[in-house]
């Protein structure tokens, strides 16, 4: 996984590292010029050799000579990180010219190094107007992007590539920033980021934790039980009940409280009747993995406490997910404090506001860990999905993408997690590896037209891409150097 770490916590690891402030803005500059070598030549093949310290040789600086590079440096860290930049690739060659954020106009060029503010931008900014179709090559995060939430302030100058230091920032994975960064590589300049607490889920993670089958697995060492559907929402507890088994879970049993399954019900699943009401008392748990509760199982007055009860009474792990989530009202804890397993909550912004009391706002790893703190792992769902422990540990998850704002989606992500938690994964990763393979799952599929029920299919195509390395896509341009 990779460190994410917000400007503040950026600041105190900044402030502890045993070099000075001149040889961090040395290293940094480097690795922005070798960037900009980069994207001058286009190709990576010996970007670094061309700036190495030292005379330059005829032949290195012919790589550079002539192009005309524009440095908008502010007078902070990040200003300071640009005109390093400036001085390496001027010895390499280049054409360096050094402005100041508030000129009237960006003078033309073949590159823009976008250095005027860091992640400590605390005012709106208004950039000067850009040479149409001049590359962007931003300096820890683009100017005007908000480091911690990747809101704009005033105006950005959306970026082609950006150079971040150490660690991701949350406003370089949260929208719009996400967006407006481009692709985004890491530069280790020598600070440790070990006390981060939030990391990007990665394709490489899913490779090396999924669960794996034993070679004396049976089916019912990974059972998962799914109590979803009602009279008017049947195709949830079909999608999610097939989801746990094309993600892994050896055996689902599927129970519809008062109601029968849907013909979409594959015959793999084991169907359970339970009755309308009380139906938690009818729950023999004890050879089962998991459960998942909620998709469009309805919001009955017994239903929910149904559904209250059962949180009390489990002693497996619990995904809550839809109405389920409607049944812990707006005081969870409550409920939560009763637990006698963990309990993995999988709000969108409306389920938060009504658990939370509040909207999420646009600082989602803060309002995903003060859910989490009721005493739940929760997994916010959105551009960025961010999974909180209650711990405070979090995970953020960018593979999916607006393909999968459609109906059931969440359903199929449901009965994923409860898959992975059957096969006794921690709660925490079984609900960020499940949104990281979901989102994958939806990548899989045509820019428009995905339903839920395609995800089905894709998942196990998402899975063998994951765990067969070679076969893998790059994350997300998101690239440690």
């Amino acid at each position: 996984m990779i460190p994410v770490v917000t400007p503040a916590e950026m600041a105190a690891i900044d402030a502890a590292a045993p070099e000075g402030t001149d040889v961090l803005v040395e290293r940094a500059g480097a690795a922005v010029a070798v960037a900009a070598a980069e994207m001058l030549t286009c190709t990576s093949e010996g970007a670094a050799r061309i700036l190495e310290g030292g005379r330059t040789s005829g032949t290195r600086r012919k790589a550079l000579a002539g192009r005309r590079v524009v440095v908008l440096a502010g007078r902070g860290n990040n200003g300071a990180d640009g005109r390093a930049a400036a001085r390496h690739l001027q010895r390499a060659g280049a054409e360096c010219r050094v402005i100041a954020p508030d000129v009237a106009a960006i003078p033309p060029g073949d590159l823009l190094i976008d250095a005027a503010y860091g992640t400590g931008l605390n005012r709106p900014w208004t950039p000067p107007p850009l040479t149409s179709g001049m590359p962007v090559l931003a300096t820890d995060i683009p100017s005007g992007v908000d480091g911690l939430t990747g809101e704009v302030r005033g105006g950005v100058l959306a970026a082609t590539r950006t150079v971040t230091f150490a660690a991701l920032k949350p406003g370089l994975l949260l929208q719009p920033g996400r967006r407006l960064a481009g692709s985004v590589s890491i530069a280790d300049i020598g600070l440790d980021v070990a006390s981060a607490t939030a990391h990007l889920v990665t394709t490489g993670d899913v490779t090396g934790s999924w669960p794996r089958r034993p070679d004396d697995a049976h089916k019912w060492r990974s059972a998962c039980w799914v109590v979803a559907g009602s009279s008017t929402m049947r195709g949830a507890a079909a999608l999610a009940s097939l989801a746990a088994l094309r993600s892994g879970a050896g055996y689902v049993r599927l129970s519809v409280p008062g109601g029968e399954p849907d013909a979409a019900v594959p015959t793999e699943v084991v169907f359970h009747p339970l009755p309308a009401a009380a139906w938690h008392e009818r729950m023999d748990t004890s050879r089962f993995g998991s459960l998942v509760v909620g998709p469009g199982l309805g919001r009955d007055p017994q239903t929910a406490t149904a559904v209250r009860a059962l949180v009390t009474r489990a002693t497996v792990p619990l995904v809550l997910d839809g109405d389920a989530l409607a049944a812990l009202g707006g005081d969870p804890a409550s409920v939560l404090a009763a637990a006698r397993a963990p309990v993995v909550l999988t709000p969108h912004d409306g389920e938060y506001e009504l658990l939370a009391g509040r909207r999420a706002g646009p600082d989602r790893p803060a309002a995903a860990r003060s859910l989490a703190a009721a005493g739940a792992h929760v997994l916010l769902k959105g551009p960025t999905t961010v999974v909180a422990a209650p711990d405070g540990a979090a995970r953020l998850i960018t593979s999916g993408d607006a393909r999968l704002a459609t109906a059931g989606t969440g359903d199929v992500l449901a009965g994923m997690i409860g898959a992975l938690l059957a096969q006794g994964a921690e709660p925490l990763d079984a609900a960020s590896l499940a949104a990281h393979v979901h989102g994958m799952a939806g990548s899989l599929s045509p820019p428009v037209g995905l339903i839920a029920g395609d995800l089905l299919g894709a998942i196990p195509a998402a899975l063998a891409a994951a765990l067969e390395p070679s076969s893998r896509p790059v994350d997300q341009g998101i690239v440690a150097r």
